[in-house]
C-alpha cells in the first residue's frame, strides 16, 4: 500500500486531447489547477488569460511556458490565438522572453486596443470572431 508513485497530481488526467474553438483558462491562470498536461489535452484556437493580481501571482508564469511545452507536443501546427484580460508585467516578460517560440510554434498574442464603456465604467476588450 506505501508504493504509491508520485504525489504530484495533473489539472487534467491524461487520455485523447478535446478540440475547443474557446477556452477560458480557470483559475486566473493560476498554475494550482493547469499545467503542461492541460495544454497537451484541452487544444484550442483561443485562450483567455485572466489575472493581474502580481501578489497571488496571476497570470502564472508557469501557466504560460505550459502553454508552449504543451503546444510543443501537439501532432498539428494550428494557430493558437492567446487573449490577456489585462496587462501585466508578467505577461510582457513572458512575452519577450518567449516571443521566438511563440512564433515557432503558431501562438499569437492579442494585445487589446479597445475599450468598452458600459454605464460609468470602461475597460479593455478584445473582439473575436470565430
Amino acid at each position: 500500500a506505501g508504493n504509491s508513485k508520485s504525489s504530484k497530481s495533473t489539472a487534467v488526467p491524461p487520455g485523447p486531447p478535446v478540440y475547443l474553438d474557446l477556452v477560458y483558462i480557470p483559475n486566473h491562470s493560476n498554475s494550482k489547477n493547469v499545467d503542461v498536461e492541460f495544454f497537451k489535452r484541452v487544444r484550442s484556437s483561443y485562450y483567455v488569460v485572466s489575472g493581474n493580481d502580481a501578489a497571488a501571482e496571476e497570470p502564472s508564469r508557469a501557466v504560460l511556458d505550459s502553454l508552449l511545452e504543451g503546444k510543443a507536443q501537439w501532432d498539428s501546427n494550428m494557430q493558437v490565438t492567446l487573449i490577456p484580460t489585462h496587462d501585466s508585467e508578467v505577461m510582457r516578460e513572458w512575452y519577450q522572453d518567449t516571443h521566438e517560440k511563440q512564433q515557432d510554434l503558431n501562438i499569437m498574442v492579442l494585445a487589446s486596443s479597445s475599450t468598452v464603456v458600459m454605464q460609468d465604467e470602461s475597460f479593455p476588450a478584445c473582439k473575436i470572431e470565430l
